[in-house]
């Protein structure tokens, strides 16, 4: 009956499993048990199982390899990959400074994270939406608008609009979904500009795996600096009769790339978007 052995190798020359057990060799004595302690701690042999029987030692198999460089590899890779994106769209100012070039390569970058993190499913990592999310990027912002493809009030050095943060509030018990706009409103000379903060309250429920539809629901201005002592104030609501046919209150996006840090999500008309945890 063949009984079952470890032998571990080393770098010292092999010895014959019928010669007799010298010194220089470093097998174990046969029915020893192998004492972990007993080897130095610089020194890290593999074991491979032996077979002893009658017709001599045959090797089976080594212990599987380990996966966990590649795990580290991958991990490295989309690492890589993030902050290609982030550098890709870094000094557009959210995208309104984006020119076609602009858009193409951060639209690249995306695609590329995208493809190395796979497909996401929000049913088993739903808990990675909660929180407070910073824009840093959004095509639909090269519009000029503030509400990319869809009507918003314009920017620019004309105009009395100047967009500062922009937020994403998100909580997954209550179901709530805010998009939080910082703006400063001019004034004319000699009165200063008004900042305000407008939160967009909208309620989101998942329609797949990765994809989110959100519900408009109030609109409500608080004004900050000399102003901050105001009450805030809901802005009144457009019926739903007079609400042109491409602003229907609600929208949907699918979030494409997703981890604890940094989220990516593909609007209903193309937009590209790119947030970080704030």
């Amino acid at each position: 009956m063949a009984s079952l052995n470890f032998f571990p190798h080393t770098s010292s020359p092999s010895c014959s499993s019928s010669s007799s057990f010298r010194s220089g060799c470093s097998f174990l004595r046969p029915n020893s048990s192998i004492n972990l302690q007993s080897f130095r701690r610089t020194q890290t042999p593999s074991l491979s199982l032996v077979v002893k029987s009658t017709a001599g030692d045959t090797s089976v198999a080594d212990p599987p390899p380990s996966f966990s460089g590649d795990r580290v590899s991958s991990s490295d890779s989309i690492s890589s990959l993030k902050l290609t994106l982030l550098s890709a769209v870094s000094g557009l100012n959210r995208g309104l400074a984006a020119n076609e070039d602009d858009l193409r390569k951060a639209d690249a970058a995306a695609k590329e994270l995208e493809a190395a993190g796979g497909l996401v499913d929000l049913s088993a990592d739903l808990d990675k939406l909660q929180g407070r999310w910073r824009l840093i990027y959004s095509s639909a912002f090269s519009s000029r608008t503030l509400g990319g493809s869809r009507p918003g009030p314009p920017t620019g050095r004309l105009l009395p609009i100047t967009l500062g943060q922009v937020f994403q509030r998100i909580d997954i018990l209550s179901k709530d979904f805010d998009n939080i706009v910082e703006v400063q409103l001019g004034a004319p000379w000699p009165f200063p500009p008004l900042d305000a903060t407008a939160t967009l309250a909208h309620k989101f429920e998942l329609i797949g795996s990765s994809k989110i539809k959100i519900t408009f629901e109030k609109t409500t201005v608080k004004t900050a600096g000399n102003l901050s002592q105001l009450p805030p104030f809901e802005l009144p609501r457009i019926p739903d009769s007079f609400r042109p046919p491409s602003n229907t209150g609600s929208g949907e996006f699918e979030v494409t790339y997703l981890d604890t840090d940094t989220r990516v999500t593909r609007g209903d008309r193309g937009e590209l978007r790119v947030f970080v945890i704030s």
